[in-house]
């Protein structure tokens, strides 16, 4: 198996999770949205590490594509080289939204991740995930993500002032041994 995923994408229940609706709607999802949006994290962080751009800019959502052409959208991962490269990609939080003000309707899913990689780098970000409907397949909607070099890490975690720079999300796992 690659190294970014080991096994099946499954997220135990005690991982981090947090749901945001409106105020009015009663919402949780359900195992068979975990299981597609998890599917479509794993796939996308994938295809990046094996470099198939082709296949991870298919992932995008069409308005995610119009305002990041193809050549400048991979140009720019490319320019990062280990970036996805060689790391464990772990998911450390999932945070669902449900028609969020301002964005198309329907379900988001946010994945909060670290990448530990051999030579003690990491990253660090978060891929969202959409669906419009429960019959539409999910679509890459944001990605952001950091790299952190070896000498600002200190025992596996990145250094105090370090983390306040840094646009990502490590909770629990910042003090994870992976």
């Amino acid at each position: 198996m690659p190294a970014a995923i080991a096994a099946p994408p499954t997220l135990a229940p005690e991982f981090e999770r947090e749901i945001v609706a409106p105020e009015d709607r009663a919402f949780k999802p359900s195992p068979s949205d975990e299981e597609g949006a998890i599917d479509r994290f794993a796939e996308y962080t994938l295809a990046l590490e094996k470099r198939d751009f082709a296949a991870a800019y298919a992932m995008l959502r069409l308005s995610f594509q119009a305002s990041n052409p193809r050549l400048e959208w991979e140009m720019n991962l490319r320019k990062r080289a280990t970036l996805w490269a060689d790391g464990q990609i772990r998911p450390l939080r999932l945070s669902w939204y449900l028609d969020p003000a301002g964005q198309p309707a329907g379900l988001y899913a946010a994945f909060d991740f670290r990448g530990d990689r051999k030579d003690g780098t990491m990253d660090c970000g978060y891929v969202v995930v959409h669906r419009a409907t429960p019959v539409d397949g999910w679509t890459v909607v944001r990605t952001d993500t950091s790299e952190v070099p070896a000498d600002l890490i200190e025992d596996g975690v990145p250094k105090a002032d370090v983390l306040r720079q840094l646009p990502c999300y490590l909770g629990k796992g910042i003090a994870t041994n992976f």
